[in-house]
């Protein structure tokens, strides 16, 4: 059934200002607020604010923390955090060149996402992982600081795990945990949308780094939120969404910015975001990426130009954030482009067969 342009523009008009229902309890946007939190104020304490930062992104990892057993929870929030070790520990690694550091993004992209869809992760899915991959990828490559960089993402998924730990032994006991039903992979699919979102995560950085942004991972960053979609509708709404709520959000954050704040109360106001984000997100994507776009600046850019020039730097942002949505856009429209899905995977099967026609000879 097709859709008219006014009858689309409806739609997404009603979209915009409806909030959905969920489940989720109170107790996960708590959660993630002291899990990104506590390395914060840590690192303000002891006066090292760029490890704090990095310990706080580690501890993002609580946000995967799925239902079930108390076993179960662990074990895919250990498994995850060994994930955002690598991730870091790969992309630094290649960090010492922009084409070999786009090139081991993509290759790092298509792994995680194959996982996530094997194993059926439910959101954010890829996204964080994809995200720690990114932002190492444009840090300055400095060998003897590798480790410590790893480490710093370890001691926040700890405490995540930690934190987990107890709230599991709780919430078990107070809402019992219902069994699963399996879901058996597409295992061709899977693949080919693998590798589309490896190859839009090596476009979008290496369009950064041929535009010689300062930080160009928020374009993959960008691009792998607006991906996330279940859908083509979805996508191209996330997109619409993401850069309607970045440009609120922009402006939001120059308001708190003309405040002045210390890295304390920049510390506290990351905390308070993280908060609302996890409350909103599954109820309206626009409207959290308002709280988003400050808590990502503040993340990214505390204590450097955030402060020293905040109006350059937002006008930057909105520019690159944009950018990698409608990157990611396109990379939703190939994604969901049902043509090239049978292709792709009918190739597959074909060179499967003649590999397998090969070994026998």
């Amino acid at each position: 059934m097709k859709v008219s342009i006014s009858q689309a523009i409806e739609r997404e008009w009603k979209a915009l200002f409806q909030l959905k229902k969920t489940e989720r309890l109170w107790h996960i946007p708590v959660l993630a607020s002291l899990c990104v939190g506590i390395p914060l104020l840590a690192g303000v304490y002891f006066d090292k604010l760029n490890y704090g930062i990095i310990a706080s992104t580690g501890g993002l990892v609580i946000l995967y923390l799925p239902g079930g057993t108390v076993a179960t929870r662990m074990i895919t929030l250990i498994a995850c955090s060994f994930g955002f070790m690598v991730a870091m520990a790969i992309s630094l690694c290649f960090s010492f060149n922009p084409w070999m550091a786009s090139i081991a993004l993509g290759c790092f992209a298509f792994a995680v996402h194959w996982v996530k869809m094997y194993f059926h992760m439910k959101p954010p899915g890829s996204f964080f992982f994809i995200m720690i991959a990114s932002i190492g990828s444009c840090m300055k490559f400095d060998l003897s600081a590798i480790p410590t960089r790893v480490g710093l993402i370890g001691m926040g998924t700890m405490l995540a795990c930690i934190l987990a730990f107890f709230y599991s032994l709780y919430i078990t006991r107070v809402y019992p945990p219902k069994p699963e039903t399996p879901v058996e992979p597409k295992k061709y699919m899977d693949v080919v949308e693998s590798i589309i979102v490896g190859v839009f995560m090596v476009l979008s950085i290496l369009v950064g780094h041929l535009l010689h942004l300062n930080f160009p991972y928020w374009l993959p960053i960008s691009c792998a939120a607006v991906m996330q979609g279940v859908s083509l509708q979805h996508v191209w709404q996330r997109s619409f969404h993401r850069i309607l709520g970045t440009f609120v959000g922009l402006g939001f954050a120059w308001l708190l910015l003309q405040l002045h704040m210390t890295p304390l109360n920049i510390c506290l106001s990351i905390l308070v975001l993280q908060f609302i984000i996890e409350v909103l997100v599954v109820r309206h994507y626009a409207l959290a990426v308002i709280f988003i776009t400050p808590l990502t600046l503040f993340l990214a850019e505390a204590g450097g130009s955030l402060i020293d020039s905040p109006n350059q730097l937002i006008t930057l942002r909105f520019l690159d954030i944009t950018l990698g949505s409608l990157i990611g856009a396109l990379g939703g429209w190939v994604l969901y482009h049902e043509q090239l899905y049978y292709h792709a995977s009918r190739q597959l099967r074909r060179t499967k067969y003649v590999l397998t026609r090969m070994r026998k000879k």
